[in-house]
């Protein structure tokens, strides 16, 4: 894996059922390299803090493999690298190969996989369509949030090193689909809440499915 674009947004706002709405989902692309810090990117925009930043989730990565599937499907969105408000595009990155708690360096940074992206409406409103968010859904390859162990600089050409991988876990697609799944397999559900790698509040709510 290896990045291609780094991506920073400024606010932007809107209005959603008549409320004002700000969000950095709008990011674009910079030549220049961007400190990863332990809560968010310098310099990005974060305005809800309750369901961005922070330890879990102070990086969206996503993989530009993506992107051919979702111009198909929206031809006529401007598109550029961090589209799906991410921070990081990244080459050759595959869901289903990256592990939940998968430590890697880039750059000057130390970084571990914490869980997938769940769209919300600021990402339907982007793409013009709230069906959007079901088909990314539906699609199952999400990204993921990184948690900074290192903080630091990374630019594009860095690339990403697997330096530990955590004996018992789970693939980010597997947890992305276990996340929206009807009918949720309880051997993923175990390995998700034995994974510290993942928030608290996310483990305990996928424990409740067991009792």
């Amino acid at each position: 894996m290896q990045i291609i674009s780094t991506n920073i947004a400024k606010p932007t706002t809107f209005i959603w059922n008549g409320k004002e709405v700000t969000t950095g989902i709008y990011k674009v692309p910079t030549n220049d390299a961007i400190f990863l810090g332990k809560s968010d990117v310098k310099g990005d925009e974060v305005t809800d803090r309750k369901h961005h930043g922070g330890e879990f989730k102070a990086c969206y990565m996503f993989s530009e493999v993506h992107y051919i599937h979702w111009k198909f499907l929206y031809p006529d969105l401007d598109w550029s690298w961090g589209m799906f408000g991410e921070n990081l595009t990244v080459s050759e990155m595959d869901e289903t190969e990256i592990y939940i708690g998968d430590i890697y360096k880039v750059g000057e940074t130390l970084v571990q996989v914490t869980q997938p992206r769940e769209p919300c409406f600021k990402f339907g409103y982007k793409f013009g369509s709230q069906e959007v968010i079901k088909q990314f859904i539906d699609h199952g390859f999400s990204g993921t949030y990184i948690r900074i162990l290192e903080e630091g600089h990374v630019k594009l050409g860095d690339v990403f090193t697997l330096v530990e991988r955590p004996e018992n876990s789970l693939t980010t697609a597997q947890l992305f689909n276990l996340l929206f799944a009807k009918n949720k397999n309880p051997k993923l559900i175990e390995l998700a809440i034995n994974n510290d790698a993942l928030p608290q509040r996310k483990r305990d709510k996928l424990k409740s499915f067991l009792i």
